[in-house]
């Protein structure tokens, strides 16, 4: 009872700190700040304060919330809008300006890329200092340490530019293998012991050079990766404390077959290994009404460092090659080849299958997997975190865009444009959960699991609206918030609207819906160490031999 009356008494204290026009940690009001925003409904999903303030922002931070008149060289109107936290992901794969400029339209502040990555870390942070709009981070693909063993390190090197291009390494690396008359080997082939320890001290120089994890998408090499493999990934990533994402290695039907053994593989590992594991996309996998409440009890009941996330659309997009098309998957999946498409709206048939999937294994494609009723219930599941999964805005020759290029005529899967504004009108037309709770899931909750779960310090002060945090901000109209990108040709990257205004790190990006040309992205990122960990891990991998008898 003693225990119940001081928590009770504490969260009074929050809430009452939450409430005051000031605080004693709070800014002289009288100064003048670098941008005030005013007038507007502050929203914060750590304390659940929801009040009409004034914002106060002062190098780069949040300096005072004050119901007291506030004036700034910047002000912002932001009267009849919701003052919320920057939105945050770590499953965007695009990374080039065009794509960056979009997405600052869905008010996309903290942009990383989880699931996929880039091989040279030390390349990929260099290339993105002082020409990034949001906040930035990487992990270190896994795949790409398979195509420079397996393939070539000269393919492996096209996924290392500032967009990824993992498209045009699969491509190099197809048009490779069928040279030499064999299948690619980054998905299909068992690394014998030297090839693994290669593979494994690639991975380990990208943790050295301080990426924030690993990005192991094993459902692309469903028959090359091996538990065991899998499993070292996980250890070595465990041994730097830093998360593992999982395009995890089974997708399938209802009732669930081999689909959750996939989230189940790296669940198990993580629980061994005490390591932090990010499964992605859990809607994609089809199984999500058991993977996501499986994934929840082992965070909240026995204390895995375990989290998942979800996309708003039914449709998933992925690259040609992917081992969830062949045809024995797309059976397991209850999918046919009419349900994939080309960007350009054209419905696949047997013809066209063998054709892509032999000659064109980079194309990005949309396939249609899910209910749309659907996406209402995974995205309201609790604990669960909201993410695009948005691909590159590229041409057909998988060249982007220039800057100044107009938003119309790009085909592209449209959660790489809409994804948040999506939630937000979602949120208003169908009531689907409270307001505040879909900020949680598109901000706070994202800070809270990289901070407290992934160990990732600069969260710490990020998706929050508080005194002291970092000035991620988005402004929004609740009333009018929408997305307007489709699934129709052109239409992919058509920006949301009723987003008005974004800032990061307390630098306006986004001033009456116009994206403006500053820089004041910050990169997230792991101190780089002197020593690899590679030496505190053994490597033995059994590759059974057909031809050996017994």
């Amino acid at each position: 009872m003693k225990k119940t009356l001081l928590a009770l008494f504490i969260s009074a204290l929050i809430f009452s700190s939450c409430n005051q026009t000031s605080t004693e940690k709070g800014a002289d009001p009288n100064q003048e700040f670098d941008v005030v925003i005013l007038n507007g409904r502050v929203m914060d999903p750590e304390t659940n304060f929801d009040g009409i303030r004034n914002v106060g922002i002062k190098d780069g931070k949040i300096a005072i919330i004050t119901e007291s008149d506030l004036k700034g060289k910047e002000t912002i109107d932001a009267t009849n809008h919701v003052v919320a936290p920057g939105f945050i992901e770590g499953h965007q794969h695009a990374t080039d300006q065009f794509s960056r400029k979009v997405n600052l339209r869905d008010g996309l502040t903290t942009q990383m890329d989880f699931e996929s990555g880039a091989g040279d870390i030390q390349k990929w942070y260099a290339d993105a200092e002082g020409k990034t709009q949001s906040n930035y981070g990487m992990v270190v693909l896994a795949t790409l340490g398979r195509v420079a063993v397996l393939d070539g390190p000269e393919i492996a090197a096209l996924g290392n530019d500032m967009g990824g291009l993992f498209s045009h390494t699969v491509r190099a690396a197809a048009v490779k293998a069928q040279q030499e008359g064999r299948k690619p080997g980054w998905s299909s082939t068992l690394p014998n012991k030297e090839e693994m320890t290669k593979i494994m001290a690639y991975v380990d120089e990208g943790l050295r050079q301080g990426a924030l994890g690993i990005g192991v998408p094993v459902g692309y090499m469903t028959k090359g990766v091996t538990q065991y493999e899998l499993y070292k990934y996980q250890e070595l990533a465990a041994k730097y404390g830093r998360v593992t994402n999982g395009h995890v290695r089974f997708a399938g039907v209802r009732p669930p077959t081999e689909g959750q053994l996939g989230v189940q593989e790296m669940l198990a590992n993580a629980l061994v290994l005490d390591a932090p594991f990010m499964a992605s996309h859990l809607n994609s996998n089809m199984d999500w009404e058991y993977t996501i409440p499986m994934i929840n009890d082992a965070r909240e009941n026995r204390g895995a460092k375990v989290w998942g996330e979800v996309y708003p659309y039914a449709a998933g997009s992925t690259i040609a090659s992917a081992d969830l098309l062949t045809e024995a998957s797309m059976a397991q999946m209850g999918i046919t080849y009419s349900s994939v498409s080309n960007l350009d709206g054209s419905r696949w048939d047997k013809a066209m299958y063998e054709d892509v999937r032999k000659n064109d294994p980079g194309r990005a494609i949309v396939i249609y997997n899910n209910p749309i009723e659907d996406i209402a219930k995974w995205i309201a599941q609790p604990g669960i975190v909201i993410v695009s999964d948005g691909m590159a805005i590229q041409d057909e020759n998988l060249e982007y865009y220039d800057w100044e290029e107009p938003y119309e005529g790009k085909s592209v899967h449209p959660r790489s444009a809409g994804t948040r504004a999506k939630v937000l009108r979602m949120v208003r037309e169908d009531k689907i959960m409270p307001l505040m709770e879909a900020i949680s899931k598109m901000s706070y909750l994202h800070a809270k699991y990289f901070e407290e779960l992934a160990g990732i310090p600069h969260f710490k002060y990020k998706g929050r609206i508080q005194e002291g945090m970092d000035a991620d901000i988005v402004v929004f109209n609740p009333e009018t918030v929408r997305d307007n990108s489709t699934y129709e040709v052109g239409m992919g990257a058509i920006p949301s609207t009723g987003i008005p205004y974004v800032l990061v790190n307390g630098v306006i990006v986004v001033k009456d819906s116009e994206v403006l040309k500053v820089f004041p992205g910050k990169p997230i990122r792991f101190p780089v160490q002197e020593k690899g960990k590679l030496d505190e891990i053994e490597i033995e991998p059994r590759v059974f031999d057909p031809n050996q008898s017994k």
